[in-house]
């Protein structure tokens, strides 16, 4: 059960709104929409969203318990609510690791809790890497290493399960593009002209929506499809995709003893598509320190009744040790 008695097992914590909000200019261009919410005086909790390019919600919030936890939430460079929006222009890894030291400095965190799922936890467990002295423990779901393999089985692999998805999105390509969906997609989601990016941001969105869980859920793949949500997600994702993968001698694997004395969770779904459970199997076999969860019933989304559980239950054990 979890440790706060005002919550059941499958439960968010109830929604709440931001104390504190602004945008955070980044370097002349990129601009970072955050916030705060919670407890101002509380144990500082930075949450990362997914994608690279989806963006965050409010119900992000809603992982963390508000009367402990200061919870910053904020949209990575390109997505969301900061702008411009579906930028690729001076948009790394890099430059999102800085971002968050930015924004740790200005919001006058010493150290935080990082939680990041899917393209979150890699994002996380780099920023972890590349500043451990900032991270008072790690929340990790649905792993992602953004190496090779993991891309080329988003792009053509997932068919082996979701072979109507893939139609669909594979068939947004003329046939004589197929065999190189990522450069398709990227020449239209480029493209200057809404008319030509937003249907294949949407065919690209949409796809992952379909395939990010166990069961089929309509309200799901609708969120994907929101205009916002959709050009965020596919260019941003198919810009990182293309031109930072991250490469051998970076690997977050081979690194993970930068971290190791950092208290981590890690959450997987036995049936995630999106992120199959090898890269955290991997992870946790280079990391046996981490505690790691593996959600029987459950695919990718951080929604997932299973997954939302885990995720809850581990932020409240961290109260404890943090």
């Amino acid at each position: 059960m979890p440790d706060n008695p005002r919550i059941g097992r499958q439960d968010l914590f109830p929604p709440i709104e931001p104390y504190q909000s602004g945008m955070l200019p980044l370097d002349g261009h990129h601009t970072m929409y955050w916030e705060q919410s919670g407890n101002p005086a509380g144990l500082p909790a930075v949450f990362l969203h997914g994608g690279p390019g989806a963006g965050a919600t409010p119900t992000h919030r809603r992982f963390f318990d508000p009367a402990v936890y200061r919870i910053v939430v904020f949209d990575q460079r390109g997505a969301g609510r900061s702008t411009p929006l579906g930028e690729t222009h001076d948009n790394t890894l890099r430059h999102l690791i800085a971002d968050i030291e930015r924004l740790r400095i200005h919001v006058g965190v010493e150290r935080w809790l990082v939680f990041g799922g899917s393209w979150g936890s890699t994002l996380a467990l780099a920023y972890a890497e590349a500043h451990p002295e900032r991270c008072s423990g790690l929340v990790l779901r649905g792993i992602f290493l953004c190496r090779q393999s993991e891309i080329d089985w988003f792009l053509y692999g997932m068919r082996v399960v979701f072979p109507e998805a893939w139609r669909n999105f594979s068939g947004f390509i003329p046939e004589a593009e197929r065999g190189d969906l990522l450069t398709a997609f990227m020449r239209r989601l480029l493209d200057s002209n809404p008319a030509v990016h937003m249907p294949a941001a949407r065919a690209w969105s949409t796809y992952e929506g379909v395939c990010s869980t166990l069961l089929p859920s309509p309200d799901t793949v609708a969120a994907f499809g929101e205009d916002r949500m959709a050009l965020g997600l596919a260019r941003i994702e198919a810009h990182y995709f293309s031109h930072h993968v991250i490469k051998p001698d970076d690997d977050l694997v081979a690194r993970i003893d930068r971290i190791r004395q950092v208290p981590a969770v890690i959450v997987q779904g036995r049936y995630d598509m999106v992120c199959p459970i090898m890269s955290a199997d991997e992870l946790h076999r280079a990391w046996p320190e981490a505690q790691y969860v593996v959600v029987p019933d459950a695919g990718h989304s951080a929604m997932e009744p299973g997954i939302r559980a885990e995720l809850v239950a581990a932020t409240e054990r961290m109260k404890r040790r943090l």
